[in-house]
């Protein structure tokens, strides 16, 4: 490989959320969804010559990286984009909140599939909204979604849903029949879209992902599409990120909910962004191999050598979504970081029981964490 994710690189003290949760403590971190690869050596280099200038003012996207976004989707996804129908943001999660901001009124409903990125819980509050969580149904050995009781759940005051495609945390690709079965009902009942699709550039399955605006042009009238380099090249402290919103009744509600609010995307942001899609493809590209090694060990030591424990094949993303029911512990996240794990907590998705960890990271520290997870469920046993 040309790229070494192997590399061990010490993130602890230099201000890392991921790193500095478990300060002092023997604590591997695989919690968050941020990778412990160094970024691309071109969006490095990009990153040292925009600072090297020496003025950080007021930034614009450059024509060059809306080009380059436009070309990129119509190059991967067939999608034909207008440049207008792009609007810049510092990130996803504050397009959740502006999403729900702009569409309906206080009170009005805004559904979202569970377990799911918990930001996508709080934000309908956050907007004077009510949120309205349906389960995902599980069929075979994977999640999918439960139309029959999502359309059941819809009412006069259901505006706006929430859509994770690809997944987090359960690691789902859907297909495009998955995604139909869902719109079809949303433009039955003038439901808008907001179609959260950060993890597309992290397909693992060798499928290909599906952006909901491109089922249809009545779809893509009535989605909001959110995409972002952030995940796919370890960009999220750079804060930028980008929707695609076709119809331009929709597109200026949300910019008028953006604005005074939401601040806009750095200069740095728009450097690595440009650079990342321009210029790093190779490395995604080997970053998708390492993954899919990571997916397999985790797959497999889950599942054959930590009793207990369980979890499905991941599709997309680098997080694997472990059901740990079967511990009967009162809190299983709190029981791996007493074993010098930190996971995510299912409970912050909706999802007691479960635990979410992130195999972006070297295979030494997985396997290490891998390790103390089974030793410590073996401890458990041991003294049942």
């Amino acid at each position: 490989m040309k790229f070494d994710f192997d590399r061990l690189l010490d993130r602890r003290n230099t201000g890392s959320l991921k790193w500095d949760k478990y300060k002092s403590r023997d604590v591997i971190p695989i919690w968050v969804a941020d990778m412990d690869f160094q970024s691309p050596p071109a969006i490095l280099e990009a990153l040292h010559k925009r600072v090297e200038h020496g003025i950080f003012g007021y930034a614009v996207p450059p024509d060059e990286l809306v080009e380059i976004v436009v070309c990129r989707l119509e190059a991967k996804y067939r999608w034909k984009i207008q440049p207008s129908w792009i609007v810049w943001l510092p990130g996803l999660v504050p397009a959740l909140n502006v999403a729900c901001r702009a569409f309906g009124n206080d009170g009005d409903e805004v559904l979202t599939f569970t377990p799911v990125y918990p930001p996508f819980l709080s934000a309908p509050g956050l907007s004077g909204k009510k949120l309205k969580a349906i389960p995902l149904r599980r069929e075979g050995d994977f999640f999918t979604f439960d139309v029959e009781r999502f359309e059941s759940e819809i009412s006069p005051r259901s505006k706006l849903l929430l859509l994770c495609s690809p997944h987090n945390p359960v690691g789902r690709r859907y297909n495009r029949q998955e995604i139909e079965n869902v719109t079809e009902i949303c433009l039955r009942h003038n439901i808008v879209i907001c179609s959260d699709e950060i993890h597309c550039d992290l397909i693992l399955d060798g499928e290909e992902h599906v952006p909901t605006a491109t089922l249809s042009d009545e779809v893509a009238a009535n989605t909001i599409t959110l995409m972002s380099p952030s995940k796919t090249f370890n960009l999220p402290g750079l804060n930028c990120a980008f929707a695609v919103i076709p119809n331009e009744n929709l597109r200026r509600s949300f910019v008028r909910n953006r604005k005074e609010v939401v601040p806009g995307t750095n200069v740095l942001g728009y450097t690595a962004c440009l650079t990342a899609y321009r210029d790093c493809e190779d490395w995604r590209i080997e970053l998708i191999d390492y993954l899919r090694g990571n997916r397999d060990i985790v797959l497999k030591f889950v599942n054959e050598e930590i009793p207990r424990l369980s979890m499905d094949d991941v599709q997309a993303t680098y997080l694997a979504w472990i059901d740990a029911g079967g511990l009967e512990v009162p809190d299983p996240a709190l029981f791996f970081e007493r074993a010098g794990v930190g996971l995510s907590d299912g409970r912050h998705f909706q999802a007691e029981g479960y635990v979410r960890l992130s195999f972006g990271c070297p295979q030494k520290n997985l396997l290490d964490a891998l390790d103390r997870m089974k030793r410590a469920v073996t401890g458990l046993e041991s003294s049942a």
